[in-house]
C-alpha cells in the first residue's frame, strides 16, 4: 500500500495543479491596434532597450502582427533597419493617433551605413508591419489608429 501511495501522490499533485490552472481566470489579452477595419496583434516597444532592439534578427512576422513603438511625447522620429531581416512598412502617428508619415516597403539593412527613415511631422507612435500592408489596406495620412488592450501609460 505504501508504494501505491507514493506513486499516486505525485500524480494527484499534478492533477490538482492542472485543475487549479483551468479554474484560474484567463490572462489578459495581447495588445491590439486597429487601422480601418483591420486589427493587428502588437508587441509594445516602450523602453529605450525594447526600441533599440525592435524587430532585429527576426526572419518572419505573422501577417496580422506588428510592433508598436511608444514614445513619451510627439517629436521628429527617425528609424533605421540595422540587422532587421524582413522588409517593413513604418507608420508614424501623432499624439491624436493620426497617421502623419508612411514609409512603405523599407528594405532590410545588414551592414553600416544603413539609411534613416524619418517622420515628416512630430510623431509619438510608430507601427511596424510587414511590407506591403499599408498599400494593401489603402492607408493614407490622416487615418486614425485605435488601441485595444494596450497597457495604460503607453497610449
Amino acid at each position: 500500500m505504501r508504494n501505491i501511495s507514493r506513486l499516486f501522490s505525485p500524480v494527484l499533485a499534478v492533477a490538482l495543479a492542472c485543475a487549479a490552472c483551468a479554474a484560474a481566470p484567463a490572462s489578459a489579452r495581447s495588445p491590439n491596434v486597429t487601422l480601418g477595419d483591420h486589427r493587428f496583434s502588437v508587441e509594445i516597444a516602450a523602453t529605450p532597450e525594447e526600441q533599440a532592439r525592435g524587430l532585429m534578427d527576426r526572419t518572419s512576422m505573422p501577417a496580422d502582427h506588428g510592433m508598436l513603438f511608444v514614445f513619451p511625447r510627439a517629436q521628429p522620429l527617425t528609424f533605421w533597419m540595422k540587422d532587421t531581416l524582413i522588409p517593413l512598412d513604418m507608420l508614424f502617428f501623432d499624439e491624436a493617433h493620426r497617421l502623419v508619415t508612411i514609409r512603405a516597403n523599407v528594405p532590410p539593412c545588414k551592414s553600416d551605413p544603413c539609411p534613416v527613415y524619418a517622420s515628416t511631422a512630430p510623431a509619438r507612435y510608430v507601427l511596424e508591419l510587414n511590407a506591403g500592408t499599408a498599400a494593401e489596406l489603402g492607408l493614407r495620412t490622416g487615418d486614425v489608429i485605435t488601441f485595444s488592450d494596450v497597457p495604460a501609460g503607453t497610449q
